[in-house]
Formats: structure tokens, C-alpha cells, sequence
């Protein structure tokens, strides 16, 4: 028999003003129990896990039940840390009388903080930090952390990866974005989708196919009882297994991306620079050689830095907090004058800058009015009029909220919004700065193709590592003492080459220890220097077996875009849609495997 929940929510309903937000959700957390709680930007996450944590009362009826002892501790995706004199005595003000303040003490050390650093004066990634220390040192029954992994670097959630894996008695319930955080912790899901809770009894690997699958089935019931549903809602909703699938397939172009910048990485000698060059005419972004910075007697943020960056290329800044990424950034993009070295940049570059921090959006202005200027319904994009209300579905707003204030969105809205605004700009050469940040599953998908058709070069500065391993086609990463090194690939391709992930430095109080089982897996990898005879049977076969499911799937598709094939032969209907279903699942996992073999051998024939 089951032991009893701990905390436990039932037929939960919510509405902010006139508009549903929780439609009969629920939610049971046991102990030591490890769940994952996802769903779209403003679907109601946040405020689920504030009604769980007791601060707010759903308006429309439900029940909480919390077992009776049970000690709780909520990381609110904004913390507020106004009141304190110090980053104690907040730490302080959430410790109970059986608390041990030696361990606040001893994790506020572990992330790089003394307790004596003034609230008003923190960053945003030490005010998150100051927070985990809050929730995380009580060391409690049930955990509820929203965007725990927000404004923190590598290094520091590796660490709290660790730390959070350690805490065995603790029932953990996570939102986030980053979907290699989820997968190393969360052994069930919870999605929230339209007001209503669906459970899946698996890590995060299973989920997305299985809300495929789900999202899938309510397609086929749609055409079983010829509902009517909203264009937009229905786009919004079944478009994402579409996106997933394209981009799945554009693995294949990344890895001929990689090979490219491998290529450009290489040592070369006096020829092939020239015929590079020759080549090359046109395409040159930014070069820069031997560049050098430092402010007064400091040591040297930059120090003899080359690169060169051509037309196409994403490249990934990775490094911990205060490493100088920013600096480096500048640099590259010509907003920072080098002490040593030249920068030399392409000509006719037109830069577009993803603002992070939200503070060029006026919250004042419509939604419309920031993508249109205040003019009209119109938005030139890639020199090309569309209406905005057009343009805003693809960044999955719907028609209704043009006249919505800015103000009156979501974290992740604005962050959609701020990227709408971005790419409606003519540019070549996007700079995202954390764009992550905020965005949910969905959203990072629709970026990732964004990204992926993007014609011009990218510059990315991020700490998500799944992200940059779908997008990046190099990674430069900050090795110390000024020094930076580039690596073909993505975040896991940079640590195999390296050996290790990214370390904190020594002022931050984060041990490189916190990445020894990070750089565990993919060191293991570069020690396999050839495939197993399955896995080259696989490589040869598999592209014959994708042939003929594409071959299987036409006609398929050919009779279910029959319009009077339900009215006409219903069990034929349902035979042809669940065959399809199943054939589309084959293909996506066949050229799922393809790829990652493909992908595997490019990797041990470039280290051999």
C-alpha cells in the first residue's frame, strides 16, 4: 500500500479576473518524491506551486491538504529580499528552532557569499543564491523551486544539481526551463496544460513523447467528433509536435555546421589561410587577433585571444560569473576597444542585441504597439510587410492579447516578446544574451528553429546546456587568467575535448569538485574511439529503413486528407490514423538514432 501523500491538492480552480487559470488541477507530493511541473508560460506553474506552498487560496474552491509536521520551504522565481540588513539575516529569518545555522553558514561559503553583503547591492545571481541558502539549509520535508537555475552560472548549478540530489529525504517539485537540470533530478512529471494536471510516472526523457502522443490523440478525437476549435488555439497546441520533429531533423544540418567550424579550428598552414581567405570573401563576420583586456592592475579579463567567426556560425560564451564574458562580448562586437590585438569586423554588419534584463520594453505600450512602433498593424520583416497579429502567432501569441499591456505579461511572454521585437529588426549578426531566461519548453523549441533558419551568425551567451548542445556550433569557454579557448560543437562536445566542464574560480567558493560528475559521462565517451559492430549495422541500415517508412506514411497521409473519410468509413479512419501515428513514431526514433550515430562517428574520426 502506498504511504500517504505529504502534501495533496485536489480539484484546485483558479482565475485571474474573468479569465481561468486552474480548472480542476491536482497535485500529490510523497516523500523523497522527485517531480517535474511543466507546462506553457502562463499557464498557471507559479501559481499552482503558490497555492501548494499555502501563500495564496485558489478562488474557485479545491482542496490542501498538508500532512500534519510536515516542514515546507518555497524558492519563488522573484525573491524578495527587502527588509534585511544583511544576506544573514534573511538566511537567518528562515530557519526554524531545530535548524543548524552552521549549515546556512557553510552553503552561503559554498556559493560565494559571506552573509555580511548588503540585499539592495546583490546581483541577480547572488539574490538566487542568497535564496537557495534560505530554503535549501533547513533542509525540509517538501521543496517547491520555481526557476531555481535562473540568473546562475555552470558552475553553480552543477553544484546544486549535486546538492539537491543529496538531499534523499526531501520531495522536490521543480519548474524550470533547463532540460538537463529536470532530467538529472525528476522521476515523475506534471503537466499543466489548459487548466488541468496530467501525471506521467517517468524522468523527464519520456515526457516530451508522451505529451506528443497525448497532444496526437486529442488531435484524432478533434476529427472523431468534428469539433470546432479556434485556429489558434489549435496551432498553439498541436504545432509544437511539428516544431519538435523539424528540428530533430535539423540535427543533421548543426552536425554539418560543426564539421565546418571543426574545419576552421583547425591549425593551418600559409596556403590554405589564403585560399580561406579567397573564399571566404564576403562571409568574414569577425576576426580578431590576439585581443587583450584588463581594467587597472587586475589581471587580465582577455589575454591573446584570436578567433574568426564567419557568416552561419552560432557561437556559445560559456565561463562562471564575473569570468568577463561581457567584456569578451563586447570585444568581438566592437562596443570594446582591445588594449592589444585588432578586432577586424565584416562589412555591412547589422547587429540586433537581445536584451535580457526586459528594460527596454515599456510596460506601459500594447503588445501590438512594441512590435509595430506605435504605426499601423504592420511589421517589416526580412523586408517583407506581415500583420502583426500574423507575426505574434508565430511567436505563440494569440490574436487577443495585441492590446494587452506589457506590463500585464508573463516573465516568459516578455522574454517571447523582447525575441519578436529582436528579429523583426534587420540584422546579420544576432547577440542573445541569456535567452533562455523565463522561456518554457515550447518557447526554447520555437527558438531553436528561429535560430536555425536564421540566415546571419549568432553569438549566445548561456548557462543552459542542453540548449547550447542544440544550437551551437562552437563553444568558447573561459579557461582563466584571462585565457579563453574555442571547441568545435556544442556544451557536451567542448567537455568531452576538454576533459571537464566549466569550473568556478577560486573567489567564488564553488570547487571544480561540483563538476566531477558532469564531465563523468562524456569523458567516458572520448575513451570509446570506435563503434561496436551493432551500432555500425545500425549506421548502414538505418537510412533504408527510414526510406521505407516515408514510403509507408504517404499513402497514409494521401487517405486521411480525405474530408469524408470519417463520415464514410469510420473503422478504416481509425486504422489509418492509429497505423500513421505508430509509422511517425518509428521514423522520428530512426532518424533520432541516425543522427546521434552519425553524430558519434563524425566525433571519433575528428579525435582520431
Amino acid at each position: 500500500m502506498a504511504p500517504p501523500p505529504l502534501l495533496l491538492l485536489q480539484d484546485v480552480r483558479h482565475a485571474i479576473g474573468t479569465t481561468p487559470l486552474l480548472d480542476g488541477a491536482t497535485l500529490s507530493v510523497s516523500a523523497g518524491e522527485r517531480l517535474a511541473l511543466v507546462g506553457r508560460n502562463g499557464s498557471g506553474k507559479s501559481t499552482l506551486l503558490r497555492i501548494a506552498a499555502g501563500e495564496i487560496e485558489p478562488h474557485g474552491g479545491g482542496t490542501r491538504f498538508l500532512q500534519p509536521g510536515t516542514t515546507l520551504r518555497t524558492l519563488p522565481q522573484e525573491p524578495e529580499l527587502g527588509g534585511h540588513g544583511t544576506v544573514w539575516d534573511y538566511v537567518a529569518a528562515g530557519l526554524g528552532p531545530a535548524d543548524d545555522p552552521h549549515r546556512a553558514r557553510t552553503l552561503l561559503a559554498a556559493l560565494g557569499l559571506t552573509g555580511e553583503e548588503a540585499p539592495a547591492r546583490l546581483s541577480g545571481g547572488e539574490a538566487r543564491r542568497a535564496a537557495l541558502v534560505r530554503v535549501l539549509a533547513p533542509s525540509p520535508d517538501i521543496l517547491l523551486l520555481d526557476e531555481p537555475t535562473n540568473h546562475l552560472d555552470l558552475p553553480a548549478i552543477a553544484w546544486l544539481e549535486r546538492e539537491l540530489a543529496g538531499m534523499r529525504g526531501t520531495a522536490l517539485v521543480l519548474i524550470s526551463h533547463d532540460r538537463r537540470f529536470l532530467g538529472s533530478l525528476t522521476r515523475a512529471m506534471v503537466w499543466l496544460d489548459r487548466g488541468v494536471t496530467r501525471r506521467l510516472e517517468q524522468g523527464f526523457s519520456g515526457f516530451e513523447a508522451w505529451r506528443d502522443q497525448v497532444l496526437e490523440e486529442e488531435e484524432r478525437d478533434r476529427h472523431k467528433l468534428d469539433r470546432r476549435i479556434v485556429r489558434e488555439e489549435h496551432w498553439l497546441r498541436y504545432g509544437v509536435t511539428a516544431r519538435r520533429k523539424r528540428n530533430m531533423r535539423r540535427v543533421g544540418e548543426l552536425a554539418a555546421l560543426r564539421r565546418r567550424r571543426r574545419e576552421a579550428l583547425k591549425p593551418t598552414g600559409t596556403v590554405r589561410m589564403a585560399a580561406a581567405e579567397g573564399a571566404g570573401l564576403g562571409s568574414l563576420v569577425i576576426e580578431a587577433k590576439g585581443i587583450a583586456k584588463r581594467y587597472g592592475d587586475a589581471p587580465p579579463v582577455v589575454h591573446g585571444f584570436s578567433t574568426r567567426i564567419l557568416r552561419g556560425d552560432r557561437v556559445g560564451l560559456v565561463g562562471p560569473n564575473g569570468a568577463g564574458k561581457t567584456t569578451l562580448l563586447n570585444l568581438l562586437t566592437g562596443m570594446l576597444a582591445p588594449d592589444e590585438g585588432v578586432v577586424r569586423l565584416g562589412t555591412g554588419l547589422a547587429m540586433v542585441t537581445l536584451d535580457q534584463k526586459r528594460e527596454a520594453l515599456d510596460p506601459a505600450l500594447s503588445l501590438a504597439e512594441t512590435l509595430t512602433g506605435g504605426r499601423g498593424d504592420t511589421v517589416f520583416v526580412g523586408g517583407q510587410a506581415r500583420h502583426v497579429i500574423g507575426y505574434m502567432k508565430d511567436f505563440l501569441f494569440q490574436p487577443d492579447q495585441a492590446r494587452t499591456a506589457v506590463g500585464a505579461l508573463s516573465g516568459g511572454e516578455r522574454g517571447r516578446l523582447l525575441l519578436a521585437r529582436a528579429l523583426s529588426k534587420p540584422s546579420n549578426l544576432l547577440v542573445l544574451d541569456e535567452p533562455t531566461n523565463d522561456l518554457d519548453l515550447e518557447t526554447l523549441d520555437l527558438l531553436e528553429e528561429v535560430l536555425a533558419e536564421y540566415a546571419g551568425t549568432a553569438l549566445v551567451v548561456s548557462h543552459d546546456r542542453d540548449f547550447l548542445d542544440r544550437v551551437a556550433t562552437s563553444v568558447i569557454v573561459a579557461e582563466g587568467d584571462g585565457r579563453w579557448q574555442e571547441y568545435a560543437g556544442g556544451y557536451t562536445d567542448m567537455v568531452a575535448q576538454r576533459g571537464r566542464g566549466v569550473e568556478a574560480f577560486a573567489a567564488t567558493g564553488i570547487t571544480a569538485a561540483a563538476m566531477k560528475v558532469e564531465a563523468a559521462a562524456p569523458a567516458a565517451a572520448v575513451a570509446r574511439r570506435r563503434l561496436n559492430p551493432a551500432q555500425l549495422h545500425a549506421l548502414g541500415a538505418l537510412p533504408a529503413r527510414m526510406e521505407a517508412l516515408g514510403r509507408e506514411i504517404a499513402p497514409l497521409r494521401r487517405a486521411l486528407a480525405d474530408p469524408t473519410l470519417y463520415a464514410r468509413d469510420r473503422g478504416r479512419f481509425e486504422r489509418f490514423s492509429t497505423a500513421l501515428a505508430e509509422k511517425q513514431a518509428a521514423l522520428a526514433a530512426a532518424e533520432e538514432e541516425w543522427l546521434a550515430l552519425e553524430m558519434l562517428r563524425e566525433e571519433i574520426e575528428a579525435a582520431g
